[in-house]
């Protein structure tokens, strides 16, 4: 189900109020949120920029839990506990920027040419290894088919040609909104 203009600033705003609570105080406050979308249980990945670098990016693929709750926790989540980064603390929240990225389920291909860069994200599974991108990462970096693949399939710990041999590889689009940079004045 499309997102408003309502809902997605809503969400933003439960990211950022969720963030901003847990680094102050350890909790997430009580949110509600009553329109459909918001309600649909879906997967959802919240990113967070600092000085338009990667902060924190953390998700899930499906939830049990309605949109908006989801979004609270993955927030939290890239926040505190993305291991590639120390958690955030209170002096950076005025530096960090928002974006979500609400999932549609995923579609197991059989074929690469089912991809298309910028509108699907990358699942890749071999054995025990496993990584995501998701469809704003290839458009980033300007990456074509291939190298979509070979980058999925490093975030996948497997050599750049393992995505070619015994991998499944799932697609999944992303529904993706941002906040406007918010600058703090100086002085």
């Amino acid at each position: 189900m499309p997102l408003s203009q309502e809902d997605k600033s809503l969400l933003l705003k439960i990211a950022r109020e969720a963030i901003e609570s847990y680094v102050s105080s350890k909790k997430i406050p009580a949110f509600e949120a009553h329109t459909p979308a918001l309600m649909e249980r879906q997967g959802a990945f919240v990113c967070i920029k600092e000085k338009g670098e990667l902060r924190g990016c953390i998700g899930i693929f499906t939830s049990d839990k309605p949109l908006y709750l989801t979004v609270a926790d993955m927030a939290v989540s890239a926040a505190t506990q993305d291991p590639r980064f120390m958690p955030l603390v209170a002096s950076e929240l005025s530096q960090i920027s928002i974006e979500i990225s609400c999932l549609s389920p995923m579609k197991k291909i059989k074929a690469i040419s089912e991809i298309e860069v910028g509108r699907h994200g990358l699942y890749i599974v071999k054995g025990y290894c496993r990584g995501v991108l998701l469809p704003q990462v290839a458009t980033e970096y300007c990456w074509d088919i291939t190298q979509f693949l070979e980058h999925a399939s490093l975030k996948a710990c497997l050599p750049t040609d393992g995505w070619k041999d015994g991998a499944e590889i799932y697609i999944f689009e992303a529904e993706v909104f941002r906040e406007e940079i918010r600058l703090k004045a100086e002085g």
